[in-house]
């Protein structure tokens, strides 16, 4: 299918890796040149450089951390006038509601809320102004069903999903779609991360902790960046201009629900 979108221009945040990398290679694939941005400079040109060479597009690069004031300056100078964004973060430690006190909350809102908020502030004029404009936020299917261990990430993701509802239905109009993507377990370093957490506190191997896992989801399977890519170019592209503020859910079937 062509998205329509060739020639167009993203900013792709924590897209060294993981779901973000997904994401870049999919709008790559469809002929966006890109403003990737990570915290890590060696992982991020090393992803530039392979999505240059496979697909032939422009791609800036960069190395910020976008929670920070800074950060956002140094990624919005590079991004001026883009016609997509896409949000993401790593999501906060796992832990019990005892565990977190004030400066938690606040570290997992600056990066989970506060920054994609930013990020939109500044880049929706510029995209309302032209008519068009796609922005994705990558949140988690904690926001639909919420995970008892992941409270951080429950919170602040839900507060940023709160802010789009709205948002969403104020620029639609101009023609700009925000829409979020809810991703469950996929095979990234966050699974990793989770995985081990499980292992060490049930004492077993990383390999049972990831086939219980497995098989709390229906697809047996945990999801690939590959498949979210696509899915967040299919929300870019000129077909999705009638979803507006939606949720759209990936995680294999793993969330219990009729809506």
């Amino acid at each position: 299918m062509d998205l329509g979108i060739k020639g167009k221009r993203a900013l792709v945040c924590a897209s060294s890796k993981g779901l973000g990398l997904g994401c870049a290679e999919a709008l790559a694939e469809a002929g966006v040149d890109l403003v990737m941005n990570a915290r890590g400079s060696e992982a991020l040109e090393a992803a530039a450089a392979d999505i240059r060479s496979r697909f032939g597009v422009e791609v800036a690069t960069v190395a910020a951390d976008v929670t920070t004031v800074e950060g956002q300056a140094a990624v919005l100078k590079e991004a001026e006038g883009v016609d997509i964004l896409v949000t993401n973060a790593g999501g906060p430690p796992p832990g019990l509601w005892s565990d977190w006190d004030r400066d938690d909350f606040i570290k997992a809102l600056d990066s989970n809320m506060l920054a994609p908020i930013a990020l939109m502030k500044a880049l929706l004029p510029g995209m309302m102004e032209k008519g068009w404009g796609r922005v994705v936020n990558i949140t988690s299917q904690s926001v639909k069903a919420p995970i008892p261990a992941l409270g951080l990430s429950n919170s602040a993701r839900a507060g940023l999903t709160g802010y789009v509802a709205g948002t969403a239905r104020q620029v639609a109009g101009s023609g700009v779609n925000i829409n979020n993507l809810q991703p469950g377990i996929h095979a990234t370093d966050r699974a990793v991360s989770l995985d081990t957490g499980v292992s060490k506190a049930q004492g077993i191997s990383m390999d049972e902790a990831k086939a219980n896992r497995c098989a709390t989801i229906p697809a047996g399977r945990y999801g690939t960046r590959q498949e979210f890519g696509s899915t967040c170019a299919f929300l870019c592209s000129q077909q999705a201009g009638f979803m507006v503020g939606q949720n759209i859910l990936l995680d294999g079937g793993a969330t219990n629900s009729t809506m």
